[in-house]
C-alpha cells in the first residue's frame, strides 16, 4: 500500500519551480539567439544593399563620366587657363558629357558631381542641364539633381593624365590644354568607406588622348 501512495505522488513545489527556471532560461536562450538572427540579417541585408548601390553607381558614373564632350568655353580665358568646359576640384567635377537615352534624358548635357543636399535627402548628387552652345555657365539652380548614393558623408576626387612619364594624382585638375583620362572617386558613407572607383575617361570627339574601354576599376590603380 505504502509503495502504491509513494509511485502516485506528485511533484513538489521545489522541483516545479526548478523546472520554471529552466524553462525561463531556455526561453531566454532562444530569445537571444532570435535576436542575434535578425542582427546579423540586417547586417547582410544592408550590405548587399550597399553593394547593389555601389555597382549601380559605377556603372552609370561609367556612362556619364567616363565619356567627356570637348568643349570650348564661350568667353575668352588668360594664358594658362583651361580653355574647355571642365572644372576638377577635390569636392566636385564639372563637364560636358552625353546622357545615356535610356534614362529619359539622352543627349550632350552640362553636367555637376558633388556631394549635398537634394529634397532633404544628403548624398552623392549628379546635376544636369541640357547642353546650350551660348551657355558661358550653367545655371545649376535650374538643373535635375539625382541622389546616386543615399546619406554620403565625404567625397574626394582625383585627376591623373596617363600620358605623362610619371603620372601622378592630384586633388584639382590644372593642365590648361587636356582632360584628365582617370578620374578617381572616393567615398564615404555612414558604414564606412566605399572602395575607390577609378574612371577611365574617353574624350569626344577625338583630339585630346583618352584611355581605353571606359571600365571602372576599384581599387584606385591608375594603370
Amino acid at each position: 500500500m505504502s509503495g502504491s501512495l509513494q509511485s502516485s505522488r506528485g511533484f513538489t513545489l521545489i522541483e516545479i519551480l526548478v523546472v520554471m527556471s529552466l524553462l525561463s532560461l531556455l526561453a531566454l536562450g532562444m530569445g537571444s539567439a532570435l535576436r542575434t538572427t535578425a542582427q546579423i540579417g540586417e547586417r547582410v541585408d544592408s550590405k548587399l544593399l550597399e553593394a547593389d548601390e555601389l555597382r549601380v553607381t559605377a556603372a552609370f558614373l561609367r556612362s556619364v563620366l567616363g565619356r567627356m564632350h570637348v568643349q570650348r568655353l564661350n568667353a575668352p580665358t588668360a594664358v594658362g587657363q583651361q580653355p574647355y568646359f571642365f572644372e576638377g576640384t577635390p569636392v566636385s567635377v564639372t563637364w560636358v558629357g552625353i546622357m545615356p537615352a535610356r534614362h529619359g534624358v539622352g543627349g550632350r548635357s552640362f553636367f555637376q558631381l558633388s556631394l549635398g543636399q537634394s529634397e532633404g535627402q544628403q548624398g552623392l548628387l549628379l546635376q544636369f542641364l541640357p547642353w546650350d552652345s551660348t551657355t558661358v555657365r550653367p545655371d545649376w539652380s535650374q538643373a535635375q539633381t539625382r541622389v546616386l548614393v543615399r546619406d554620403a558623408v565625404d567625397l574626394q576626387l582625383k585627376y591623373v593624365s596617363t600620358t605623362v612619364n610619371e603620372p601622378r594624382w592630384s586633388d584639382a585638375w590644372e593642365s590648361p590644354d587636356a582632360l584628365p583620362d582617370r578620374v578617381m572617386i572616393s567615398l564615404r558613407s555612414p558604414s564606412g568607406r566605399w572602395p575607390d572607383l577609378v574612371v577611365p575617361v574617353r574624350t569626344t570627339p577625338a583630339g585630346l588622348s583618352g584611355a581605353g574601354s571606359g571600365e571602372a576599376v576599384f581599387g584606385g590603380n591608375a594603370n
